[in-house]
């Protein structure tokens, strides 16, 4: 049971940065390459009209994790204390952003709300990367110090960051320079979603110039991902092992390897849903590339005293996770035809939609 709702918690993950992911794109480019109100209008529509039935898929995992993994829950949801306020701070200064931007025609009133969409949209991808280099790099489970455990094992607090600024110190901050590097690739994978979200649902002016935006963005996600592949052999020189003791496993990097390389070809597709799909293979692939890379752990410790927390010392009882099997299936019938309702109602096309008004 352990392993089938784990795989379920990474489907809902990957679902939920696939549909909200191109949100946080739409925000980052709405920032920096919408210049006409008419394109800054139609951008902010193609995110406000989605942002709140795709992070339904945040708020399941959110439950999901609590009810199979409880310890996990308790353990990261006090460590990342303060990068989860931070996030739910962007989550709600870029829904307002795109919810107050339209209330009045005052080019101020429009200029401060469009800021709070771009920057928060921005800040939410890079500190959803961040937290990402942060479970692969590990934590120091129990604070121990030289040798010397503070904590029961399953405790414990970073900070935003610490004076060495060195994912390879005793006490690792939440910022680094592993964390930064995964947090970068982050945004730039999300810029490209969001772009091409953005040329599939509306006939924006500055849709051809994304296309060469996105092919531009794409040589840096590579130079990126093969950069973080190198960096991560020096914060975790076992971080591999998985894949060559698990072949199967490689079919997951392929995922990824097949959307960064399609997206080379991005002047060349027809159809603006195959670009989508192949910006979703790479979110898809590199989460359960990453989760791959792990398993079966959830959370490294990166001292010798106390044990990584994996997904059999976290879980709940196996009457527990029977129990809320029937449950989740009830909650996912629901959530399923709330969001085919949604997206029947809003196919095609959304330059003409109401929204905001």
């Amino acid at each position: 049971m352990e392993i089938f709702w784990y795989i379920i918690i990474a489907i809902v993950l990957a679902m939920f940065f696939i549909l909200d992911g191109y949100d946080f794109g739409a925000g980052i480019i709405h920032l920096f390459f919408a210049k006409k109100e008419k394109d800054k209008e139609v951008i902010a529509k193609s995110a406000g009209l989605f942002w709140d039935s795709n992070e339904v898929w945040l708020v399941t995992a959110g439950g999901m994790l609590f009810m199979a993994f409880p310890t996990f829950y308790a353990s990261v949801f006090s460590g990342f204390y303060l990068p989860l306020i931070i996030v739910l701070w962007l989550i709600i200064f870029r829904a307002i952003g795109l919810e107050f931007r339209s209330q009045f025609k005052y080019q101020m009133w429009k200029d401060i709300w469009d800021t709070s969409f771009g920057v928060s949209s921005l800040l939410l991808a890079l500190f959803f990367g961040i937290a990402l280099g942060n479970i692969v790099r590990g934590v120091n489970l129990g604070s121990v110090t030289n040798g010397v455990s503070a904590h029961e094992g399953l405790y414990f607090f970073l900070p935003l960051w610490n004076s060495s600024f060195s994912p390879l110190a005793e006490h690792p901050g939440v910022i680094d320079w592993f964390t930064i590097i995964i947090g970068f690739i982050s945004v730039i994978t999300l810029a490209i979603h969001g772009a091409n979200w953005i040329i599939l649902k509306t006939n924006s002016t500055i849709n051809n110039k994304l296309k060469s935006v996105i092919f531009k963005l794409n040589i840096i996600l590579t130079i990126l991902t093969v950069f973080s592949l190198f960096v991560w052999q020096i914060v975790n020189p076992n971080s591999l092992d998985n894949f060559s003791n698990k072949p199967y496993l490689i079919i997951f990097p392929i995922v990824y390897f097949i959307g960064l390389i399609g997206l080379f070809f991005i002047k060349k597709i027809k159809k603006d849903s195959h670009a989508f799909v192949l910006s979703s293979l790479l979110i898809v692939g590199g989460i359960t590339s990453t989760l791959a890379s792990l398993f079966p752990i959830i959370l490294p410790s990166i001292n010798n005293t106390h044990e990584h927390l994996t997904i059999y010392n976290t879980s709940a009882s196996e009457y527990g996770l029977s129990v809320a099997l029937t449950w989740g299936i009830i909650g996912f019938i629901l959530l399923f035809i709330y969001i085919i309702i949604q997206k029947r109602l809003l196919a095609g096309k959304i330059d003409h939609m109401d929204y905001g008004h």
